[in-house]
């Protein structure tokens, strides 16, 4: 998950006076998301992989989500100190019993698009066994149903391979999952062996530019994007589709002048009234903002379900509420092809 997803969020009513005043930048805050649509059951064989970003109370945060309209939670990010050690965390605990009783299953996600310097050694022979224990405790303390790995970048060394291999193993022996965040960016840093011992990943099909990269404007997140990355892992690659999960953002990012660098999609329609069957709006003063509104949302669904084992959304929090919810549109997929 990218730097732009991890920043500090400000308030909405900060955002409302910055639309106002004529769209400067600004950081992301969630829109509260108790979605008001008609609760449904997905099929149990295609997941609905939502992350949760954990910040502020996470009680409040999951509180806030339909948990009828997923499969999974994934807590993110949550990251030991140096010596690998995870700290005591009731609210962790409470979530936990708040997912199971919706029938959720619920993993936390370490490292993350910018985790701590120290995971590298980790990772590392010399440590990796003690670590691996410590994401067994982590599990069992707090009633998890397994672990994602999102590790990207340099990140993904010769470590990788083993690191995730005995991690699944030792998470088997307790009938709990591993999951994994991969980008298909940094393909070749992927050993096929270690991508075989998780019981399935997220394909981040997001982020295919950004505020980083500001000569080359445009949308992160096409459809074809989706599309070549099914491809790319379940024909170049070989990975059963069952085992994939196509990732959408629940985001936008900006180009141009006055244009903010990302928003929630819950922001982009609180400035943009209207703009939730778009891709893409114009800001006030000059610049873009690239987003999925529902109809992409809704189209990269049925892809899933067709060529895939489930979905995967970056980030819960970041959606808009009722009708415009992308959680709903999603929903509403899933439940017209199981009729």
């Amino acid at each position: 998950m990218s730097i732009f997803k991890n920043k500090a969020l400000l308030t909405l009513t900060f955002f409302v006076l910055m639309a106002i005043a004529g769209c400067k930048k600004s950081g992301v805050k969630a829109q509260e998301n108790t979605n008001n649509s008609t609760n449904t059951t997905t099929p149990a064989k295609f997941r609905v992989v939502g992350y949760l970003r954990y910040e502020g109370n996470l009680v409040d945060e999951a509180s806030a989500i339909n948990m009828s309209m997923i499969t999974h939670l994934n807590v993110a990010f949550i990251n030991p100190d140096k010596d690998g050690n995870f700290a005591a965390d009731d609210n962790l605990r409470k979530v936990a019993v708040m997912a199971h009783a919706k029938g959720v299953q619920i993993l936390v996600s370490i490292a993350g698009g910018t985790p701590p310097a120290y995971i590298s050694t980790l990772i590392a022979p010399g440590n990796q066994a003690k670590f691996i224990a410590s994401l067994l405790k982590l599990t069992d303390d707090n009633s998890l149903d397994g672990i994602d790995v999102d590790l990207e970048q340099s990140f993904v060394d010769n470590n990788y391979q083993s690191f995730v291999t005995n991690l699944a193993a030792a998470l088997k022996a307790k009938k709990k999952l591993t999951t994994a965040a991969i980008a298909t960016v940094y393909a070749d840093s992927y050993p096929d062996k270690a991508l075989a011992q998780l019981d399935f990943i997220n394909v981040m099909s997001y982020d295919k530019t950004g505020p980083w990269n500001q000569a080359k404007p445009g949308q992160h997140s096409p459809y074809s994007m989706a599309v070549d990355d099914i491809a790319y892992w379940s024909g170049t690659r070989g990975i059963a589709k069952e085992k994939l999960s196509v990732g959408v953002p629940f985001y936008g990012y900006g180009f141009g002048t006055n244009a903010p660098e990302s928003l929630s999609f819950a922001e982009i329609l609180l400035a943009y009234p209207g703009s939730e069957n778009d891709d893409q709006v114009t800001v006030s003063g000059g610049g873009i903002m690239y987003y999925n509104g529902i109809p992409t949302i809704k189209s990269k669904t049925q892809l899933a379900l067709n060529k895939a084992g489930g979905i995967m959304i970056w980030q819960l929090r970041q959606d808009a509420t009722g009708a415009n919810s992308l959680l709903g549109a999603i929903n509403s997929v899933i439940k017209a092809n199981t009729k």
